[in-house]
């Protein structure tokens, strides 16, 4: 759905860079059609921050240009992947917008819901259950790894793993 053929090169090398098989950290950019823009983020479009997170090697320390910014509730997960890979615990961040029938409320660690995301193989259709769910400000953004590694349109970090240059 969001992978694109220029994806599938990077797709592979991050697998090997960071150890998360099949991670795909760069995405089309395409939002969940429901997600709302943040009216007044901390980091707006074009800003530059510093990452202050390890969802893959080489990103905590690198600078981010911020590519997008929304209003939602980030979920940490833990699900089964539906190409029978190794369970993955406290995967960050699915967004709201991204599980099926989530409903209109926020959900609660314990919940279960499916996901409709591809933020790496196996996901898309696995049922995750929530570890921790986060109302916050998210951002998509574009980055270069500490090892050089190009990365857009990422998602997704929240405002607390973003800092002012």
């Amino acid at each position: 759905m969001m992978n694109n053929d220029r994806n599938d090169s990077h797709h592979q090398m991050s697998e090997s860079m960071d150890g998360h098989g099949g991670m795909n950290h760069s995405s089309s950019g395409e939002v969940p059609e429901a997600l709302q823009q943040e009216e007044n983020p901390k980091f707006g479009e074009g800003d530059k921050a510093i990452i202050e997170a390890d969802h893959m090697k080489g990103m905590e320390g690198a600078t981010a240009t911020i590519a997008g910014a929304y209003d939602t509730t980030a979920y940490a997960v833990t699900f089964e992947p539906t190409d029978g890979g190794e369970p993955v615990e406290n995967h960050k961040w699915v967004i709201h917008e991204e599980l099926n029938n989530a409903g209109e409320g926020s959900l609660q660690p314990g919940d279960t819901a499916e996901i409709d995301a591809t933020h790496m193989e196996g996901m898309e259709g696995a049922t995750a259950t929530i570890d921790r769910a986060e109302r916050t400000t998210v951002y998509m953004v574009d980055f270069t790894t500490t090892g050089g590694e190009e990365v857009t349109n990422h998602k997704w970090l929240t405002e607390s793993e973003l800092r002012s240059q």
